[in-house]
């Protein structure tokens, strides 16, 4: 009678077992469901966030000249914007690790309400460059790739930042036409409305569907014990304290170097693409959007699959030895059509080093401190928005377009040179 008892108990033991299992697995399988869910909703955040964007930009040189401003002045108000941005890319990340990924998105979105609002009162110039204030914390990707950091696992995140890049080029093409459209048919403050009310929906977007945790459960008591030596928003110290992680300084400064040749061409391009290529304002877009399905394809679909079959470190050197040939190819171009075929090594090598470089980085950092990482990688643009218009304007006059080439191939090739005989040592923070 005992053995059959026992027998019964062991059986019971085993059926209850199996179905806390089955739990687990539903419960896991939700889960995966609900942050998919989420990662989506970033998405579409960031692709909202860059429609606007590229609207503004469309329509702000033809704002900035109605009232008055000069080609200096304007080149003070994209510097005025582009500091505020440098200045608020870390804060906004170190908002985003103390307060949470939706908090953050909240205040992007908020921001970009109030930037937009007074972008459509601007009738004189002092309240134009007021407009520009609210940028300093306007960083809807950088609050979209702290979402995605936080939701996903080391081996995932690549790709999932990758993807990040169909939401660029839907936003650049997007973006582009309909302030053009809106601005041609309706007047030049249309877009800026429109600006407006689709900032609200984005910051209402993220009200509802972001939940105010983003951070897997097992690494809430690090947000709340961070290893942070500071409570401010804004300190050198901590910015120093991630940089000597090991191995953050030196792919940081790979990703500063690398991009710089060819972001001070990208800054110059409206003057090189009437100067050098002789292209009217329409062809212009045609290029731009251009460049925005490439985008699409190569994040959308060509990142993620490198990522699953190579190393990091082995895409790191991929795509600076691609930018040193793209470097040989613009030294030699001549013709818009050259440029077009130069294009499409330049979107894939541009993809893959920032999708790389933010990813290598936020996983050598602990998951108390990506968005204070992600916000310095997202600081990277802003500078180069800042120095760029000095530094691309006097090569531009002194040597002619081929100079960026050049220093496009010099720059990355010693970069190519050192990421191969260094040995960078990475330490992922997994249970950080």
């Amino acid at each position: 009678m005992s053995t059959m008892n026992a027998k019964a108990i062991s059986e019971g033991e085993e059926e209850a077992s199996g179905m806390r299992n089955e739990t687990l697995v539903e419960s896991g399988h939700s889960e995966e469901i609900k942050r998919g869910q989420v990662i989506l909703v970033a998405y579409l955040i960031a692709a909202l966030d860059l429609t606007f964007l590229f609207m503004q930009f469309g329509i702000i040189p033809y704002l900035a000249k109605s009232l008055g401003l000069d080609s200096v002045g304007f080149g003070y108000l994209q510097t005025t914007f582009g500091v505020l941005q440098l200045v608020g890319g870390y804060i906004f990340g170190r908002f985003a690790d103390q307060f949470g990924a939706r908090a953050a998105l909240i205040l992007s979105g908020a921001s970009g309400s109030v930037f937009f609002l007074l972008m459509s009162l601007s009738t004189s110039i002092p309240l134009l460059f007021l407009s520009r204030l609210p940028g300093v914390f306007m960083h809807g990707i950088p609050g979209a790739q702290k979402v995605i950091a936080d939701m996903t696992t080391p081996s995932q995140r690549a790709d999932a930042l990758g993807k990040l890049g169909l939401c660029f080029g839907i936003g650049m093409i997007v973006g582009s036409a309909l302030g053009g459209v809106l601005s041609t048919k309706f007047g030049i403050f249309v877009p800026t409305y429109v600006g407006l009310v689709g900032s609200l929906i984005n910051t209402l977007i993220a009200v509802v569907w972001i939940p105010s945790q983003t951070k897997p459960k097992l690494n809430q008591h690090v947000t709340e014990n961070s290893t942070s030596q500071s409570g401010s928003l804004f300190s050198i110290r901590e910015i120093l304290r991630l940089m000597k992680f090991p191995g953050v300084m030196e792919v940081f400064i790979v990703k500063v170097l690398a991009g710089l040749p060819i972001g001070l061409f990208m800054i110059m391009f409206s003057i090189i693409s009437m100067d050098f290529f002789g292209l009217e304002a329409v062809e212009s877009g045609y290029l731009m959007s251009y460049f925005g399905v490439l985008q699409m394809v190569v994040q959308g679909l060509v990142v993620g699959k490198l990522t699953n079959h190579c190393t990091e470190m082995t895409l790191l050197r991929l795509s600076v030895f691609v930018f040193a040939g793209v470097g040989l190819g613009m030294a030699l171009m001549r013709t818009v059509w050259h440029y077009c075929i130069i294009a499409v090594p330049l979107v894939f090598a541009f993809s893959m080093l920032a999708t790389i470089t933010d990813s290598i980085l936020t996983k050598a950092v602990p998951s108390s401190d990506t968005g204070a990482m992600l916000g310095i990688c997202a600081s990277v643009h802003p500078l180069t928005r800042t120095v760029g218009p000095t530094i691309g304007g006097v090569l531009y006059k002194q040597f002619g377009v081929s100079s960026f080439g050049y220093l496009q191939l010099v720059v990355n090739i010693g970069l190519f040179v050192y990421l191969l005989k260094s040995k960078i040592s990475l330490r992922e923070m997994k249970s950080q």
